[in-house]
């Protein structure tokens, strides 16, 4: 197999050689083609002149160096587009992840699947890590509809097209299953072996679950409605914009009764002061301005969607040349 590791690095000088000795020796045991890419997200420590040392000695070692530290997400990201071979992995650098998984990870994508998650399904981590995460899964999980154990597993493969779609920022390393499959790429998962942390510590805190949640957030609104936002902004503002034009049409009726005798009104219904009037005018305020917003949202889409489109061609078929800029699969012309 021909395949290419992402391995961002951030204050891991300790382990990178053990990791790096690990790889070689599973991908030479097997045969394969390796490519293994370093990203150093601006590590203050020795980790970039391990990695130099590294490089100097292998030639299938290539690295990356930020001037800063930017982030999980942009070490991946530019890690994955600097990958060439047709399957591409990711792993963290503190040795948690086992190397050896790697044949079998291929071994599932290779029965009908895009993209392979790891599940750490015996976690040497402690609780306060361990709880919330299993919270964020199930979260994820049911809001997004892509039903994995352990979206912030570190160890997942990917088909390398993939990343020619979809692109990642922020906190959405962890979504790229949920994003990969949005485009109709298939996702599986695998149980594989959690091993205890050796060197340092752990780069995160209780901070990543609120940044998770609100790119979770993002990422529901980007592959649920991210080429038709006027359907869910336009559904609040009709929802707030409905129920305060009833309240204040129902305070309006009560007035106008109060005012005529028949009614039977003891006395004249005041407006004035009432909190009911203020919370009418406010949802029809808010609802007001999420239509608008819609309406902006959508005209922005309408005129950036000439650059880009919101569906996946896995192949073509007939065409003597690719219509549009479209892949055409060779062996599929007719």
């Amino acid at each position: 197999m021909k395949y290419s590791l992402v391995i961002p690095v951030y204050n891991e000088a300790e382990s990178l050689l053990e990791l790096y000795q690990e790889i070689v020796q599973t991908a030479d045991s097997n045969l394969d083609t390796v490519e293994i890419i370093f990203v150093d997200d601006g590590s203050s420590d020795s980790s970039w002149s391990v990695i130099e040392s590294i490089v100097a000695d292998d030639a299938r070692v290539k690295a990356i160096r930020f001037r800063r530290n930017f982030g999980k997400a942009a070490a991946l990201d530019v890690g994955f587009h600097a990958a060439s071979l047709p399957v591409v992995f990711s792993m963290d650098a503190d040795l948690q992840d086992d190397p050896r998984e790697i044949p079998d990870f291929l071994e599932v994508l290779n029965s009908g699947y895009d993209v392979v998650s790891g599940w750490k399904k015996r976690r040497y981590d402690p609780w306060h890590k361990v709880f919330p995460s299993r919270v964020f899964n199930w979260m994820v999980s049911h809001l997004t509809g892509v039903h994995l154990h352990d979206h912030n597993c570190g160890m997942k493969c990917y088909r390398r097209e993939i990343f020619d779609e979809i692109r990642i920022y922020g906190e959405q390393h962890r979504f790229i299953p949920v994003l990969a499959q949005a485009r109709g790429y298939r996702v599986g998962e695998k149980v594989i072996a959690h091993r205890a942390r050796q060197f340092g510590r752990s780069k995160y805190g209780f901070t990543r679950f609120a940044k998770g949640f609100l790119d979770l957030l993002t990422v529901k609104l980007v592959t649920g409605y991210g080429q038709r936002p006027q359907h869910v902004l336009g559904t609040l503002g009709l929802t707030a914009f409905g129920i305060g034009s009833v309240m204040l049409c129902w305070l309006a009726a009560c007035w106008l009764c109060s005012r005529i005798p028949c009614f039977g009104f003891e006395q004249v219904y005041n407006l004035s002061g009432r909190p009911a009037v203020i919370y009418s005018a406010a949802l029809m305020l808010l609802g007001g301005q999420l239509l608008s917003v819609g309406v902006i949202a959508e005209l922005l889409l309408s005129y950036q969607h000439r650059e880009g489109r919101e569906y996946s061609v896995k192949k073509t078929i007939g065409f003597e040349d690719a219509p549009d800029g479209l892949a055409s699969d060779p062996a599929g012309k007719s």
